[in-house]
């Protein structure tokens, strides 16, 4: 099974910590970026033979697309490729649409939506540079699910500069009781050249990382305790709703990525595409930049498996690695059931350092 990702560039406004590939949206710059899309999926149609059951759309502000744009770009899908029971994403924020969009894109096939919450605190929201409050967010669940979608994804960011253990409660207390079925809860990450990583007030105001890691076991504790089980670091769903495109990346399952800045993986061959519109829209097809030609090695598996609360065979792991595990053990970093192993909360909270020293 393969899944595609269709990266849209575009946003109203780009917010002060963010380092994804975005432009400010232009309609005819918009119209002319889709009818690449169209044409690159064409493309890959001769060369994807595997069934699809995942398509994602991820920005950027997917959002901004007209309905029928997204119906094009499905209805190419349909053309193209076998999609057997797609899960079909699309990123959404929670302001600038009216409600009957939701209806149309439901219409269209969309039957997952990811929203861009972020935080139910309006000061966390302004803080964030983001364009909406609190009841845009209640606003956008609650008419999403008139609209008929079953499946929806928010949002949560943690460990923002004065995101006290009183507010990130009150934010989570509110998040759970959402007719929801998937929480994507990130730890802001400061990325160079980005206003936030140039703000003063920003810089001294970020908790350190034990105070980061507190609030990450907090918003885990809650989502657990709320039915929200964590089946990767970041991501918590009830069950039945994981997302199926997400853990493609987890499993080193294939997926081609569509559009500027899109990256792909397809039988073990890693490439990305230039963060050019220009050169996307004037291209006949998309010019595909080889990251490795032996994507997805053993360690590398080992690695995203260890990102996942199913984790990994403990014989899966080398001689040195196992001699490691009683201590990580000891200090609940990782935990065994049966014969695998896997990482704690505790441990999801330092993963990097974990995997790393097991690696190694």
């Amino acid at each position: 099974m393969t899944g595609i990702y269709v990266h849209i560039p575009f946003c109203a406004k780009k917010c002060p910590y963010c380092d994804f590939f975005s432009v400010a949206y232009r309609k005819k710059t918009a119209d002319n970026y889709i009818d690449a899309v169209l044409r690159n999926l064409q493309y890959y149609s001769g060369i994807i033979h595997d069934e699809i059951d995942t398509i994602y759309f991820g920005g950027g502000t997917p959002s901004l697309l007209s309905a029928g744009q997204i119906s094009n770009i499905l209805k190419t899908c349909d053309k193209s490729f076998r999609l057997r029971n797609p899960e079909i994403t699309l990123e959404l924020n929670p302001t600038g649409r009216r409600d009957t969009y939701l209806h149309d894109l439901k219409s269209a096939g969309i039957n997952r939506l990811s929203i861009g919450t972020q935080s139910f605190s309006d000061d966390q929201l302004r803080l964030l540079g983001r364009t909406h409050k609190v009841n845009d967010n209640l606003h956008i669940i609650q008419a999403a699910v008139k609209a008929g979608f079953e499946n929806i994804s928010c949002d949560l960011m943690l460990a923002l500069p004065f995101q006290t253990e009183k507010l990130l409660s009150e934010t989570l207390n509110l998040l759970t009781i959402q007719p929801i079925t998937h929480v994507s809860a990130y730890l802001l990450q400061l990325e160079e050249h980005t206003p936030f990583a140039e703000n003063p007030e920003i810089l001294s105001n970020l908790p350190d990382d034990d105070t980061a890691a507190d609030r990450y076991l907090q918003a885990v504790h809650a989502l657990e305790t709320a039915g929200f089980h964590q089946y990767e670091v970041s991501s918590f769903a009830r069950p039945g709703f994981q997302s199926r495109h997400n853990y493609k990346y987890w499993s080193c399952e294939d997926y081609l990525g569509i559009g500027a800045g899109a990256h792909s993986c397809i039988h073990h061959r890693r490439f990305y595409i230039e963060k050019n519109i220009a050169e996307f829209c004037d291209f006949p097809i998309q010019k595909e930049i080889i990251i490795s030609e032996n994507a997805c090695d053993d360690e590398e598996k080992l690695m995203l498996a260890l990102r996942t609360s199913q984790g990994v065979p403990e014989t899966a792991l080398s001689t040195n690695a196992r001699k490691k595990l009683n201590l990580f053990i000891q200090n609940h970093y990782i935990r065994r059931h049966g014969n695998r192993i896997s990482l704690t909360p505790e441990g999801f909270a330092v993963s990097n350092a974990v995997i790393a020293a097991l690696l190694t």
